[in-house]
């Protein structure tokens, strides 16, 4: 099967070809023909499978074969992400394919003014890609409504719910016409995500490429039994003894992720991290560091990688285990893709061993466990020193964190995504319930 076969407008057509797309992913094949007859879609499916265009190609097949003007202060097709490195890419999707199209595509998240937003948006816009934090400020500002969504984007149902989106989105959708077409995507189908998926969809057709909680048959697993001291030795003799062509690695602190760094410059290895406590700029400067290959290695946050969808990706190491399994089903699907192996590597201590087993227990797998390397103790004691702390690095943990979201060495990237998260967690619904004034319910 070919994308032509679809039978999507000749501007779609012709900016595929430009891009060189011929044939359609297993997502794309039984995504796009149901979101092209106006079917709602609950689409199972990781990151890196297409799934983007499952949603943006028919989207803007609509909006090519009924070019109506999209009124001031609001849009036709609206499309929320949990964070703003995924919110880019989508909306750098939707231009790429719309290239052709007389388009209008904006992003609005946290991290950058507020007013550059509302100006942008004042005319109104055929595609927004929105972090729900964002949009709900510029909706009680009464800079924006939604009564012009024709079709709803829910991407990375899951996430949105571990960064304590859920009410935020809730009451987003309360604002979205009941007629309208939704389509819903999560990595992971838990019940919470389920019963989710049939508040906010009808009728909807289900499609899965990827059984839930599954990993890659070309992924390589391994993990190492070492202690908690030993983890940053480890990786640093990892790393010098890996043929590595782009590695991502995951700490559970933005604090842990900067140590990383830092030890790691010490020992002469360049990487750079990504997290909640960089600024818009930081974080943009790093991918692109990254995705053009001027740095091989990544720290990084599990909040902060979502949307990290980078060709070459031939490691993911967890410097740390994730203590929900499912999150691991997220980390190591970023390599092994395209049909190329991909190399996953876990640094497992004592009080982690039990995450190991409850990932093993979901994804019905065994991660081949590794000797330490000889001369472990030796290793330990010829570690460089980390390179200096500087600027927002410098900050020491919050001493006093609610237990949930606190991890052994930092502060946890949980429910944290700079402006659009930090005040809608879960434990806080007052911060929502303020908005249920200002922004009005129709359909």
């Amino acid at each position: 099967m070919e994308f032509k076969d679809f039978g999507f407008a000749e501007p779609i057509i012709k900016a595929l070809t430009a891009k060189r797309y011929v044939n359609p992913t297993p997502i794309q094949q039984q995504a796009i023909p149901a979101v092209l007859s106006g079917k709602d879609l609950c689409g199972i499916a990781q990151t890196g499978t297409g799934k983007t265009a499952a949603f943006a190609l028919p989207s803007l097949d609509r909006l090519a074969r009924d070019t109506k003007h999209t009124p001031p202060l609001t849009c036709r097709v609206l499309v929320l992400s949990p964070t703003r490195e995924l919110a880019a890419q989508i909306a750098q999707s939707f231009r790429d394919y719309g290239r052709f199209l007389p388009l209008n595509v904006a992003t609005v998240f946290g991290g950058v003014p507020i007013h550059k937003q509302i100006r942008q948006l004042s005319q109104g816009v055929d595609v927004l890609v929105a972090t729900p934090g964002r949009l709900l400020d510029l909706l009680a500002q009464k800079a924006f409504h939604l009564k012009g969504v024709e079709v709803l984007v829910l991407d990375e149902a899951d996430q949105m719910m571990d960064m304590g989106f859920i009410h935020p989105v809730k009451q987003i959708v309360s604002c979205v016409p009941k007629e309208r077409q939704t389509l819903f995507f999560s990595a992971t189908m838990p019940k919470e995500i389920a019963g989710l998926a049939k508040q906010f969809l009808r009728d909807p057709v289900t499609v899965s490429v990827t059984p839930p909680a599954t990993t890659a048959e070309r992924i390589v697993q391994r993990a190492y039994h070492v202690n908690q001291s030993e983890k940053q030795a480890l990786l640093t003799h990892i790393l010098r003894g890996e043929e590595i062509d782009r590695a991502l690695i995951f700490t559970r602190t933005k604090y842990g992720a900067d140590k990383v760094v830092r030890a790691l410059a010490g020992a002469g290895i360049d990487s750079l991290a990504i997290h909640g406590d960089k600024s818009q700029a930081q974080r943009t400067a790093a991918l692109q560091a990254f995705r053009n290959g001027q740095i091989k290695l990544l720290v990084a946050t599990d909040i902060a990688a979502r949307g990290i969808d980078v060709s070459g990706l031939s490691h993911v190491i967890n410097f740390e285990i994730p203590n929900n399994p499912d999150q691991y089903v997220h980390r190591i699907g970023r390599t092994g893709r395209a049909g190329q192996e991909g190399i996953a590597i876990s640094l497992v201590s004592d009080d982690e061993r039990s995450y190991l087993k409850a990932i093993e227990r979901l994804t019905r797998t065994q991660s081949e466990i590794v000797p330490l390397p000889e001369g472990m103790a030796e290793l330990v004691r010829n570690l460089p020193k980390p390179a200096p702390r500087k600027g927002a690095e410098a900050r020491p943990p919050r001493p006093q964190q609610p237990r949930q979201h606190r991890e052994r060495g930092g502060r946890s990237e949980q429910g944290a995504q700079g402006d659009d998260a930090r005040r809608f967690r879960p434990r806080r619904k007052k911060s929502v319930g303020a908005y249920k004034g200002a922004v009005q319910r129709v359909g």
